[in-house]
């Protein structure tokens, strides 16, 4: 059996100093907020190469107060994508904004910059590109465009924890940006989590008050703020994953790298490696026109996969008010029908990937054979067709010359008569 994840084998590599971890906070009782998280947020902050990490409970909420940070509010539009999960479009929905959406470069699955100003109003507000499995959008060319329209730019970085653009890491290259620590992504906490990180210190003010309440010291509370603080556990746990995150996602890196030299040639196809971007592989998809043929063949083999994402947001029925249809987003929905997400973590063996790969490998020879087989067998009917046509055609043909023949008879008997 090969898991799509493993959560488990991840805390026994990192046992003695999780539960060490642990052991503090429920020394300490700081359960929410406390020490843990200001040390986390510290040393996230300086491994995004960014001045201010903000620890919340969740990404979705880190997205919704890295909007209201930016001062999105009611009537405002914020640009993103609809091939992404939905806490993307979500959170802009919360601000009372209207989300706009546009279409994906095939090539990487993240936005296409391309697509931009055609979505741009005088109501755009912010744009926000998602780092889809770990990897970067081509950010100079919509900085450059966020730049002309006076735009802010705020980085749905959720999956990509370590992922790099030019050598600039995730989260450093916007205005804003919003991680998540669910427990699978590749930095994840042991429940819910998430951070905002910023260079913008009055950003940075705004996200702390809002996340606790709207407090800016203890019940003196400035706005109205929400309870989106993150545990001391949390805290702890991360602090810990962190130290070995840039290990976790070399490995990731390389069984990406052995995945793509193993099914290259298969007929599915892969994302392309963008030359500007160095991702972390929180998601490795393959394309599959014949994808829950794939899954069947893989689950019969104790493989395990995921899609991600079946549906794009603008098709979801609780979307519908956005006002889009079918085929406005032809590249998003053709991903959606045939994404495909393998086995990719740290603690995967090289000897899994290639029973993955092997297992994937077999399926397409034997989709090919079955291909080679009915275009054989319908190139057989096609000439069997032929030769029956051509049978036909030649008896028609007989019959028409007996015919022509007896009509000259009739005619030379009449003129002999004359």
């Amino acid at each position: 059996m090969i898991p799509f994840v493993d959560l488990k084998a991840q805390y026994l590599s990192i046992k003695d100093e999780i539960d060490a971890a642990i052991a503090e906070i429920l020394e300490s009782c700081q359960f929410i907020l406390g020490e843990k998280v200001e040390a986390f947020e510290s040393d996230f902050a300086t491994y995004c190469q960014t001045r201010y990490a903000m620890g919340v409970n969740s990404g979705t909420s880190a997205l919704h107060l890295a909007l209201l940070a930016a001062g999105v509010k009611p009537g405002d539009e914020v640009i993103t994508v609809s091939y992404t999960f939905v806490a993307s479009v979500a959170a802009i929905c919360y601000t009372g904004a209207r989300p706009v959406l546009v279409d994906i470069d095939p090539r990487s699955c993240t936005m296409d910059p391309a697509r931009l100003e055609a979505a741009i109003t005088p109501r755009t507000k912010a744009i926000m590109p998602v780092h889809l499995y770990g990897t970067c959008p081509d950010m100079d060319s919509i900085l450059e465009i966020a730049s002309r329209h006076d735009l802010i730019v705020i980085e749905d970085a959720a999956q990509a924890h370590g992922a790099e653009y030019k050598g600039q890491r995730a989260g450093s290259i916007g205005n804003l940006a919003c991680f998540s620590f669910y427990p699978g992504k590749n930095l994840g906490a042991y429940g819910e989590g998430g951070a905002v990180v910023t260079n913008n210190i009055e950003y940075a003010e705004v996200i702390r008050r809002l996340r606790d309440h709207g407090q800016s010291q203890k019940f003196h509370h400035d706005a109205v703020g929400y309870n989106y603080r993150m545990e001391g556990m949390q805290g702890a746990v991360l602090g810990v994953k962190l130290r070995h995150l840039d290990d976790w996602n070399a490995a990731r890196r390389k069984h990406a790298a052995n995945y793509r030299a193993s099914v290259a040639d298969t007929g599915l196809r892969l994302l392309e490696e963008m030359p500007y971007t160095r991702s972390v592989y929180h998601i490795f998809p393959v394309f599959a026109p014949r994808r829950d043929n794939l899954v069947e063949h893989l689950k019969a083999r104790g493989i395990s996969t995921g899609i991600h994402y079946p549906i794009p947001v603008h098709m979801q029925s609780g979307y519908r008010a956005l006002g889009y249809k079918v085929g406005d987003f032809p590249h998003s929905e053709q991903a959606s029908n045939e994404v495909l997400s393998l086995p990719i973590y740290a603690e995967l063996s090289s000897e899994a990937v290639g029973e993955v790969s092997d297992s994937i490998r077999e399926f397409c020879l034997q989709a090919a054979e079955i291909g080679g087989r009915s275009r054989r067998q319908t190139a057989g009917a096609g000439g069997r067709r032929q030769e029956q046509e051509a049978d036909g055609r030649s008896r028609r043909q007989t019959a028409g010359a007996g015919s022509t023949s007896g009509k000259q008879e009739q005619e030379n008997e009449r003129s002999n008569g004359k």
